[in-house]
């Protein structure tokens, strides 16, 4: 079997019911979520050591889902069967919890970057928040699933908490934002 098809030669593409340009809102919001699952996984590149397996066992459940979501915002027939499933969001909100207790609290904002890990999740952190807006035009719009907004925003927040312990369980501090001051108060 090819890999290639050239059923998308002219610039179509095949979503679930409906035959579509590759420029529709729906092939760039999954789009969106591919290029975020692929930042994960060189995130997960950097993450060797032991200290990072509960970071990694999570990162590695987040693709998934992301893979979930993805079918979920290529099927346009609305028929409510959806993949992404209710119950990833109060996980996230755990593991945010659990994550955000072992790192210092913020009294300024922080500036991207640090360990690669780190610097990628903060990279994974502005895809999901592009990928969330993308969903939202959707929604606005058509059926998705009701965890997918929630999924979006819930996931910026553990990346940028992940992203945080990271830098903390290798020793090196936030890279603070020199002009604001205990602006988080």
């Amino acid at each position: 079997m090819k890999i290639y098809t050239k059923k998308g030669d002219k610039g179509d593409t095949q979503l679930v019911g409906k035959r579509v340009r590759k420029t529709h809102e729906r092939v760039e919001a999954y789009g969106t979520i591919d290029e975020l699952n692929s930042f994960i996984g060189i995130a997960l590149s950097y993450l060797t050591e032991e200290k990072f397996s509960d970071l990694k066992d999570d990162l590695l459940k987040i693709q998934h889902e992301l893979f979930d979501l993805g079918g979920d915002l290529a099927n346009v027939t609305g028929n409510g069967k959806w993949a992404s499933k209710e119950d990833y969001v109060p996980y996230l909100e755990t593991r945010i919890d659990y994550l955000w207790a072992e790192v210092p609290p913020l009294k300024q904002f922080i500036l991207p970057g640090g360990e690669k890990g780190s610097a990628y999740l903060h990279i994974c952190r502005t895809i999901a928040r592009r990928a969330e807006r993308k969903v939202i035009a959707i929604d606005e719009k058509e059926t998705l699933p009701p965890v997918a907004i929630q999924y979006l925003n819930r996931l910026s927040d553990f990346l940028f908490a992940a992203a945080r312990v990271i830098n903390y369980r290798s020793g090196r501090e936030d890279i603070l934002y020199e002009r604001g001051k205990d602006i988080l108060e």
